[in-house]
């Protein structure tokens, strides 16, 4: 197995703070705009953008959801053992409202559909972006791109992308992982 870095602690920290930017250049004060975590790994991300809009940029009144897509993804009913839903936390409707969907890699897109599909239930909004961390631009099963992206990386299906935040790791840090070929 091989790891690659492909962002540090410091080049994270830089391209939090650009996509802080971006959202603030099309949403100004947020008072019409919700961000929506995707559970699991989308919350961390979620979360940490909400803290530099609202300690660094002074946002006000910034709304973050969490939703989860277990039971709204197409594969759901193809593993062997029991899914375990992480709970939604969504206390606001988002009927006329821009939505943000951030999520930690973009891979497939199949998580987003199932993001886009579970959103109906709680309203119709104005319009839905998706921000991510990584794009993993040549994996896409479903016509989906992102409004934002992190980093675009070119990664083969056998690689995976490893997000590490500092909290539940020693440190900020996201890697290419790789199985290695043994050559006969």
């Amino acid at each position: 197995m091989s790891r690659k870095t492909l962002l540090t602690s410091k080049e994270i920290e830089i391209i939090l703070h650009r996509l802080a930017c971006q959202l603030i250049e099309n949403h100004n004060d947020f008072s019409n705009t919700v961000l929506i975590g995707l559970q699991p790994r989308g919350i961390f991300l979620a979360e940490r953008l909400k803290k530099i809009l609202v300690e660094d940029y002074n946002i006000q009144n910034l709304k973050l959801g969490l939703l989860d897509i277990t039971f709204y993804r197409d594969d759901f009913r193809r593993k062997d053992e029991p899914l375990e839903a992480t709970p939604t936390k969504i206390d606001f409707l988002i009927e006329n409202k821009k939505v943000v969907i951030i999520d930690d890699v973009l891979y497939s897109g199949r998580s987003v559909r199932s993001a886009l599909t579970a959103l109906q239930a709680f309203g119709r909004p104005t319009s839905i972006e998706l921000l991510v961390l990584i794009d993993r631009r040549f994996s896409r099963h479903l016509p989906i791109q992102p409004n934002y992206r992190g980093r675009q990386v070119d990664a083969i299906n056998e690689e995976k992308v490893l997000v590490n935040w500092k909290g539940t790791h020693t440190k900020d840090e996201i890697y290419l992982v790789s199985k290695n070929s043994k050559k006969d």
